[in-house]
């Protein structure tokens, strides 16, 4: 993905492979892997960079190649709060594919990100006119969801037990690959990345 590419066939071919290559794709059929590879395009941001704003429209999604996304929910004070980090051979948003298809959180480049961007629009329709298709998309997308709202349940099951014994209320935020098992406690004394 990192190669300099010099014409467009050479660059789908090497986009195709890059989706192929994502954990998210794992064991999708030719003719599936070629529908993404239809509505792709490479991305870049730069460290700090504002990737989407929580409540504006929800028009795509990325495939997190290499790099590391915070997720970010509004809050009342000057730094929203961090709800957890999406890393390498993970996907960023989902809610392009649900009504009424609007970001529920803010996503920015903690560092240097390469993904792939893929026109949500554009693959809604094709989920409409080839429902097999829309059907393994939306099982794809739905396995996301819940592993985040698990993680979020652990998140704030430990807050409770915390907030009941007295201790310090940290927040805790998924680190890696997102794995329940994998959480980094950021004290508010601690700066987040």
């Amino acid at each position: 993905m990192n190669a300099t590419i010099e014409n467009k066939k050479e660059t789908a071919v090497t986009l195709a492979e890059a989706i192929a290559a994502h954990r998210f794709a794992a064991n999708m059929k030719p003719e599936h892997l070629n529908k993404l590879a239809e509505a792709a395009m490479s991305k870049q941001f730069r460290q700090s960079e504002n990737i989407f704003t929580e409540g504006e429209p929800a028009n795509r999604f990325y495939l997190i190649c290499q790099g590391k996304i915070a997720l970010e929910s509004r809050g009342d004070g000057e730094s929203p709060p961090l709800v957890q980090f999406i890393g390498e051979d993970e996907v960023l948003g989902w809610s392009w594919l649900f009504p009424p298809y609007y970001w529920h959180f803010s996503a920015r480049a903690v560092e240097p990100t390469n993904a792939i961007f893929f026109y949500g629009t554009r693959l809604r329709e094709q989920c409409e006119k080839d429902p097999v298709f829309g059907y393994e998309l939306m099982k794809r997308m739905a396995a996301i969801v819940i592993k985040r709202l698990q993680i979020t349940r652990v998140q704030l099951l430990q807050l409770q037990q915390e907030s009941n014994a007295g201790a310090p209320r940290p927040r805790h935020v998924c680190v890696g690959n997102c794995n329940m098992s994998q959480t980094e406690e950021i004290h508010p004394s601690k700066e987040i990345p």
